[in-house]
């Protein structure tokens, strides 16, 4: 059977590479009759099997899109686990029985139900009681059986996941860096929950089976590994397991330890379980966890390297961001080369010094940070010359924090920054515009103005020429431009990049001005005082801006370019006047963009940093010790997680 299961996957696989490449790229790979030849191998063990995987080609996958996704209560709670990080603490947990360890796989946790073989139900897990309904989603991950040889109802719980390889190419296809998914776990958690699957199917999302509900069968439900292999032979992935006892399980944690590094899925721990599941129901749960298995977690990952240098990069608002450069080491499964230092403060902080061995680890397993500097040497030189424009810099101290400045109006990062910022996905979501790309059509004369961004046409026969163009990759670039051109006025007013304006007190202006630019462009600093979350500074910042003639009219020659629509947001204004700030990694929402856009959309107001104007830390991790929750709990503000913070509507 596992000789089947196995043919049926390369089957699947070989074919839908020969209708890839035929139908998108006109080559074939195999010649019609080897083709025929495949499908009926594939036609045959399918029937003789009864399993058919989500991708197989012998059946036409149908795309939808929906409204919403309804939610439905689970059959059964499904509780977190407790956790240790103490491979001490496992051994002493498992005792004298026999366990199995598995990967705790870092995705998003799907129940699917089966029933007469067919795939009818995936709920996602959503608070553990009540998930959201992904039925069409989830007949469209990449390895999904659509049918198996049991009839009876099944329930098998796992892991939806998006491998680093897939990560790493859909985020090489988004060109502004700000835009770029933060983790496979978020990429996946927005994957799985799209309205449109047919999203769903080009994320290629993979789901392994990790634990499935009783199926009255003592032969099949009483043990771990038989229910693991009956899971196999149904033609799920089993998450990767081994059997331990105590005489084995440190040593079978460091196997697993061990090939992280050359994973490519992600992972946050692993999970240990009483291999006798009678066993382990006989010991019942705690308030908050079950009794019958316990998550591993590793401890933070830190490490020790050579600072080599410290790259200066300017950006459109003149702020020269500093940059650590040093010997890459591993951490959390990925090689780590930077680290941003944020500021001169915190450069003077550390005493850094080219050379100075520092440790530096994940914040939150996402961001790299320097964590400690062993050396101190305080030998950093701060720049007293822009490496973009080579004019004189300044050290400004803002918000208790020293910045190094670039004030030259003229400097080419500004223009070539303002036109990345421009473009991005919360602008006006041009894709393919690579700030290399911005650099070369700068120098070349094509870019002189944001709206020569919709003029490049007068540029084909030069631009087709380029190095890495063609017209392909021009027509491409069109298209993307196009698709820009109806847009809406909070995109295009954060895409300006007005000192101070982000996204949301973007969206709060139009939403005060009621979508009126005129009298946006002609407020004083009165009446934009009166928009929730603008201050004086902000406010003069955004009059002068509009109070500068060559900045309207570089707005009036975009208009000529694009059309203005009004979003129409019927969400309740439940939020009117809260400020969230969001903070580690999310669960429920694909990015922090995503439950931005949430809080806006129910006028409430998303800042960057907490202060004592801060309502609601919003922060899965509440009990952390992260700077963000230390200062929330000192100022009294709540930390809620994202589940809490649905619980509000």
């Amino acid at each position: 059977m596992d000789d089947k299961l196995a043919r049926i996957r390369e089957l699947t696989e070989k074919l839908n590479e020969a209708a890839k490449a035929y139908y998108q790229f006109d080559t074939e790979i195999m010649s019609n009759k080897d083709y025929d030849a495949l499908y009926d191998e594939l036609v045959a063990l399918e029937e003789e099997t009864g399993v058919v995987l989500s991708g197989s080609p012998t059946h036409k996958v149908g795309y939808e899109i929906l409204s919403e996704l309804p939610k439905e209560a689970h059959p059964s709670p499904m509780l977190s686990l407790d956790k240790t990080k103490d491979v001490d603490a496992l051994v002493a947990w498992l005792s004298s029985q026999e366990g199995v360890l598995s990967w705790k796989l870092d995705g998003l946790t799907v129940v699917l139900t089966y029933e007469g073989g067919e795939l009818v139900k995936a709920v996602t897990r959503g608070n553990g009681t009540i998930g959201e309904v992904i039925t069409n989603n989830a007949r469209v991950f990449a390895n999904v059986p659509k049918t198996i040889p049991y009839k009876n109802v099944l329930t098998v719980r796992g892991e939806a996941i998006i491998t680093y390889t897939d990560f790493n190419r859909i985020n090489d296809k988004i060109t502004d860096v700000e835009s770029k998914y933060k983790n496979p776990r978020n990429l996946c958690s927005g994957s799985v929950r799209q309205l449109n699957n047919q999203i769903t199917a080009e994320r290629n999302v993979h789901f392994f089976a990790f634990s499935m509900l009783d199926t009255g069968d003592a032969a099949i439900d009483d043990r771990i590994t038989t229910r693991f292999d009956f899971l196999s032979r149904m033609g799920f992935d089993v998450v990767e397991w081994k059997s331990v006892d105590a005489s084995n399980l440190k040593d079978t944690v460091a196997w697993f330890s061990a090939k992280i590094e050359t994973n490519d899925f992600p992972s946050d721990g692993l999970v240990l379980s009483y291999n006798d599941c009678v066993y382990g129901k006989s010991l019942g749960r705690t308030a908050k966890f079950p009794r019958d298995a316990i998550a591993f977690k590793w401890a933070d990952e830190e490490a020790e390297t050579e600072l080599l240098d410290v790259e200066w990069s300017p950006s459109r608002t003149g702020l020269i961001n500093p940059v650590a450069i040093f010997t890459p080491v591993w951490l959390e499964g990925t090689s780590v080369s930077r680290a941003s230092i944020h500021n001169v403060s915190m450069i003077r902080e550390l005493k850094l010094g080219i050379g100075d061995t520092i440790k530096v680890y994940k914040a939150n397993m996402i961001i790299p940070q320097i964590s400690e500097n062993l050396t101190c040497s305080d030998a950093l030189v701060i720049p007293d010359t822009c490496p973009a424009c080579g004019g004189k810099t300044v050290v400004r101290s803002e918000n208790e924090a020293e910045t190094l400045f670039c004030p030259n109006p003229e400097c080419p990062a500004k223009a070539s920054k303002l036109f990345a910022h421009f473009v991005s996905r919360n602008a006006m979501n041009i894709d393919g515009l690579s700030e290399a790309t911005i650099d070369k059509f700068i120098d070349c004369g094509y870019l002189t103005e944001l709206y020569d961004l919709y003029r490049l046409d007068r540029y084909k026969n030069e631009i087709v020429t380029l190095d890495g163009f063609g017209e392909k990759s021009y027509e491409n670039l069109q298209k993307a431009v196009d698709a820009s051109r109806e847009t809406t006025l909070k995109r295009l007013l954060y895409g300006l990049g007005i000192l101070n304006v982000g996204s949301a007190t973007a969206g709060l202006i139009c939403r005060f001005f009621k979508d009126d630019l005129d009298a946006i462009m002609n407020a004083d600093t009165e009446s934009l005082c009166e928009v929730e979350g603008i201050g004086e500074v902000i406010a003069e910042g955004i009059v002068a801006y509009f109070a500068d003639e060559a900045n309207r009219a570089v707005i009036r020659e975009l208009l000529k370019e694009v059309t203005l629509r009004v979003e129409v947001n019927d969400a309740p204004q439940d939020l009117a006047g809260k400020t969230f700030v969001i903070t580690g990694s999310l669960n429920h929402f694909e990015n922090r963009d995503a439950l931005k856009k949430v809080i806006e959309d129910r006028g409430g107001k998303v800042a960057g940093s907490v202060s004592a104007k801060t309502h609601f830390l919003i922060n899965n991790d509440v009990t952390s010790g992260s700077s963000k929750n230390q200062k929330a709990k000192s100022l009294g503000i709540p930390i809620i997680s994202e589940d809490d913070f649905l619980a509000m509507s």
